[in-house]
């Protein structure tokens, strides 16, 4: 300390700057992965192999037939800020069209790592090895390889013990060099190249120049058949100069964004702008959780972007974003509706001539019983368990796996409250059921959904009708018939009195504190969260179906699978697989009406997801069973008798946690006497100085 107290401010020494240094490049093995390929592809690479090893944390190789280097460029390469992609400042302003540029990434994985690297010049008679540890080159010399350049890393952060000990499982260290390997095959078709994950090859390009060739072999059959060409003609005013690229089907999604894959002059980035332009042409045909398959290419003037904006070069900063966003989504949306995948902008209940798909055997005559593709889709919000929203072909009859209620063997009986929700009997005949029972039998024991309320087509709301519900005259009751109180004491929310509903999603209530919001959606999910979770802490039993049913895996997806079966089967999966595909024999019981055998890709999400490396199989299947819970929750825009909404009060407030979402949303939002006092302006000057009289307060 000095005399005045202050610390004394000392130089860094260079061991220490260049461990801080390389923690902005080097953040996990996926960033070693993205720096080694980018190499290769700048020195005109053809063939690139990448290969990890327990997800990157015990090994790196990438291995490329591109120019190789001499000796006195190899042992130039792995020293600080040297490049050969650009000269000075003019180049970085006029706009870089190599993909590395900063000179640091060879120092900055050395820095922090054990690094081998063997490399020979086309036409060379032999190559060279130079081997590199902690930032130091240890060895420079002859070696017999093959042309072209081999980065070998292992111990990765070995001298940052605070670096490894932050690494995620090997299955979510391997999800990010996936999703790199994976940018890096989807924007060059001309590249053939192979990714393998602990001597097992997960996928492998052709290399042919075929786009659609590319992502059947990323992403597999299904994904690549569900896949619609952009091509971005007729854009509006904006900076780039070209969209192209291929979107799935609105119906091929999954629940993580990480799917939705940008480039911006062929460079691999991280554009949230642009991927939540992708999401936004779809509109309302993806739930807010679903993010659909994309391959988008921007073209743009260097001068109009600018990708100096982070150390890893995953970040870009446009010129004029939000013209580019507009144009990204007109050009996705074009494609959706030229494909009739996306509804036009009829008013709601109707539907675009050119828009109608007659199928063979077809008179064209429409069946008012039977409701169209265009009227399904206005019961999208009603239940996400239910048919397809967004299919333009007639459904198809419903297969008896396909209804697990009523087809599959279930090895747990069912509750009597079960029992009761699904009685269509047991209905109030004011509206549909209460919540978390969305779904109805038929009479052929198949799954239906409930009438949609009616609603004004120009404004999408209910219409205001004299007799408007909790406004009087009939006696509302229970679904077990009980007569509703007026008013209502909970253990843990205020004493409430329920006044009505606000544009079919809100239940509005007087508190003694002022008016209170209740999100029906998220306090049914809080409900379904809790009794799930009990339920699982309880015996984790399974509903075996009737007939297995077969789901295809992307091969990042089966090579998880292959990691996680036991974690699956202790959740209640079983399945089976058999090259990318997963037969489906059993669900987990916990999931009643919502079994689908389709969630075991959330649930392989689920396990994945950004977990400590001793995470356990019960964190990641509490955060399963936060997604699932949302699957039976009623939704917005859906209304509900006072019966049902006590219910949904009494159940909630029977919570351990009322008042969030197991996503964490706000389920209870109040707003305060004092807050209403003073959005009226109740004490504006004056007011405060004669008597109030009672019509007043």
């Amino acid at each position: 300390m000095s005399e005045s107290g202050e610390s004394e401010i000392r130089r860094l020494d260079q061991s220490t700057i260049e461990r801080i240094a390389a923690g902005e490049v080097v953040e996990r093995p996926a960033s070693v992965v993205k720096e080694l390929v980018e190499n290769s592809l700048d020195a005109d690479a053809s063939r690139v192999r990448v290969t990890v090893e327990r997800g990157g944390k015990d090994g790196i190789r990438v291995t490329d037939d591109g120019t190789g280097m001499t000796r006195e460029n190899v042992e130039r390469a792995v020293e600080k800020h040297t490049t050969s992609k650009i000269g000075d400042i003019s180049d970085l302003e006029a706009g870089v069209r190599s993909l590395g540029f900063r000179g640091e990434a060879l120092a900055a994985i050395g820095a922090v790592a054990r690094v081998t690297i063997r490399t020979k010049p086309r036409g060379a008679s032999r190559g060279i090895e130079l081997r590199l540890a902690g930032g130091e080159v240890e060895t420079v010399e002859p070696a017999g390889c093959p042309e072209g350049t081999t980065v070998e890393v292992s111990d990765l952060f070995y001298n940052v013990p605070a670096r490894r000990k932050y690494l995620k499982r090997d299955a979510t260290e391997f999800s990010h060099v996936n999703r790199v390997a994976t940018g890096y095959a989807l924007s060059n078709p001309d590249l053939a190249l192979v990714l393998e994950h602990d001597d097992r090859e997960v996928f492998s390009t052709t290399g042919q120049g075929s786009l659609e060739a590319t992502v059947l072999s990323v992403y597999g059959r299904e994904v690549a058949e569900a896949m619609v060409e952009v091509e971005g003609a007729d854009l509006p005013d904006g900076p780039l100069d070209g969209v192209t690229g291929v979107v799935s089907h609105p119906e091929t999604n999954r629940t993580s964004p990480e799917h939705c894959s940008t480039f911006i002059n062929g460079r691999y980035v991280t554009a949230r702008a642009v991927r939540d332009a992708v999401v936004e042409a779809y509109g309302d045909q993806l739930a807010p959780d679903r993010y659909p398959f994309a391959v988008v290419f921007l073209s743009i003037s260097p001068e109009s972007v600018d990708v100096n904006v982070h150390p890893r070069k995953l970040e870009v900063r446009f010129a004029d974003e939000s013209g580019a966003t507009e144009q990204v989504k007109s050009a996705v949306r074009t494609a959706l509706l030229d494909a009739g995948l996306v509804r036009s902008g009829a008013p709601r209940g109707r539907s675009a001539p050119e828009q109608t798909e007659i199928e063979p055997g077809d008179d064209g005559a429409t069946n008012s019983a039977e409701p169209s593709s265009t009227s399904r889709d206005t019961n999208a919000e009603v239940s996400r368990t239910g048919p397809s929203t967004t299919d333009p072909e007639p459904a198809e009859p419903t297969e008896p796996e396909t209804s697990p209620t009523t087809a599959h063997d279930s090895e747990s009986e069912a509750t009597p409250a079960e029992t009761a929700s699904a009685d269509p009997s047991m209905e109030s005949s004011a509206g549909p059921a209460a919540p978390s029972s969305q779904r109805d039998q038929g009479d052929d024991g198949s799954s239906t959904l409930p009438e949609p309320s009616n609603r004004s087509e120009e404004t999408g709301r209910s219409p205001v009708e004299a007799d408007r519900k909790f406004s009087g005259g009939e006696t509302q009751t229970t679904l077990d018939g009980d007569r509703v109180a007026d008013d209502a004491d909970f253990d843990s929310l205020p004493p409430l009195r329920v006044l009505g509903q606000l544009h079919d999603t809100y239940v509005v209530c007087e508190s003694p504190d002022g008016l209170l919001l209740v999100d029906q959606h998220a306090a049914d999910e809080r409900v379904n969260y809790e009794r799930l979770r009990e339920r699982f802490a309880g015996d984790t039993g399974i509903q075996r179906l009737s007939t297995p049913i077969e789901i295809e895996l992307t091969p990042a997806e089966t090579e998880l699978f292959a990691e996680f079966e036991d974690a699956l089967a202790g959740l209640g999966f079983r399945a089976d697989l058999d090259d990318g595909r997963v037969d489906v024999t059993a669900v987990p019981a916990v999931l009643a009406g919502a079994a689908d055998p389709e969630l075991l890709r959330d649930a392989l999400s689920a396990l994945v997801r950004d977990g400590n490396a001793n995470d356990t199989v019960e964190a990641s299947a509490d955060a399963l069973l936060a997604d699932l819970a949302c699957y039976p929750s009623v939704t917005g825009n859906t209304s509900l008798t006072e019966g049902s909404v006590m219910e949904l009060l009494a159940s909630l407030d029977a919570c351990e946690n009322p008042y969030a979402c197991p996503h964490g949303r706000p389920v209870v939002v109040e707003i305060g006497e004092t807050a209403l006092a003073d959005r009226f302006e109740r004490d504006y000057p004056g007011h405060a100085g004669r008597r109030i009289g009672e019509s007043e307060q």
